[in-house]
C-alpha cells in the first residue's frame, strides 16, 4: 500500500440526518466527522440499517444533510459534484438499459469531454474486472454481479479525485471479489481518495484505515 497524502480530498464535519417516521423524525446520522486523503483507501463498516448508504448519499451530493458540511477538493458540496471530482458506485447501480456495458462505462468520459483513448481505457478497466468480453452486452443481458462490476468500472475509469463505493462486493460470487479489491486498491494507489462502505471482512484487508458507523457516528 502506498503512503497516502495528508491533504484530505473528502471531508465531512458534523453531518446529521433524520428521516420522517410516524412517531417523529428518526435520527440516522448524529454528527459524522471524517477525512479521506488523496491516495488513501478507507472502509466503513456498520450493521444493516446503520446509515452507511444515507451517509454516502450526503457525501456525493445526492442528498442534503440537516446540518453539517461536506467538502470535496476543498469545495463545499451542495449538489452532486462533477464526476471527475467525485465518482460513485451506488447500491442502485444506475446503468442505462439503452447502452451497452462499454457505453455505460464510457459515458462519464464522453460527458466530460475527456476523449483521449476512451475505447482503450474502457476495455482495460472492464478486462481488469473480468468482464472484458461483455462490453457489447446490455445490462439486462448480464447478471446483477456483472452489472455491479460495470458500474464500478464506470466510477473508476475517469481517475476521479474521490471514489465512493457503496457495498461493491454485495452481489458478487466469491471468485469475482479479488478483481474488485484489486481495482479499488490500484485506484487509491494512483492518487484517488477511496471510501468504501462494506459488511464483508475481506474488503477491510485492503484498507489503510477501517472505520465503523455506530449509533449515527464514526468510530475508528
Amino acid at each position: 500500500m502506498s503512503a497516502p497524502s495528508t491533504q484530505p480530498e473528502l471531508t465531512a464535519r458534523g453531518l446529521t440526518r433524520a428521516f420522517p417516521h410516524p412517531d417523529g423524525p428518526l435520527p440516522v446520522l448524529r454528527g459524522v466527522d471524517l477525512d479521506v486523503a488523496a491516495g488513501e483507501l478507507v472502509t466503513v463498516s456498520g450493521r444493516s440499517g446503520s446509515g452507511k448508504s444515507a451517509l454516502f448519499a450526503l457525501l456525493c451530493g445526492f442528498d442534503r444533510p440537516d446540518s453539517g458540511t461536506v467538502t470535496v477538493r476543498g469545495r463545499v458540496v451542495d449538489s452532486a459534484p462533477p464526476w471527475r471530482d467525485c465518482a460513485v458506485l451506488p447500491q442502485a447501480l444506475g446503468l442505462s438499459a439503452e447502452l451497452t456495458l462499454a457505453e455505460n462505462v464510457a459515458l462519464p468520459l464522453r460527458l466530460s469531454g475527456d476523449s483521449a483513448d476512451v475505447d482503450a481505457r474502457v476495455a482495460d478497466v472492464l478486462g481488469e474486472l473480468g468482464i472484458g468480453a461483455l462490453g457489447d452486452r446490455y445490462p439486462g443481458e448480464v447478471s446483477y454481479g456483472q452489472q455491479q462490476r460495470a458500474a464500478l468500472a464506470r466510477a473508476a475509469v475517469g481517475r476521479p479525485a474521490v471514489l465512493l463505493a457503496d457495498e461493491p462486493t454485495a452481489h458478487l460470487d466469491h471468485g469475482s471479489i479479488p478483481a474488485v479489491l484489486g481495482l479499488l486498491r490500484r485506484v487509491a494507489d494512483t492518487g484517488t481518495a477511496v471510501l468504501v462502505a462494506t459488511h464483508h471482512d475481506q474488503v477491510h484487508t485492503i484498507a489503510d484505515r477501517r472505520l465503523a458507523l455506530v449509533e449515527g457516528r464514526i468510530a475508528a
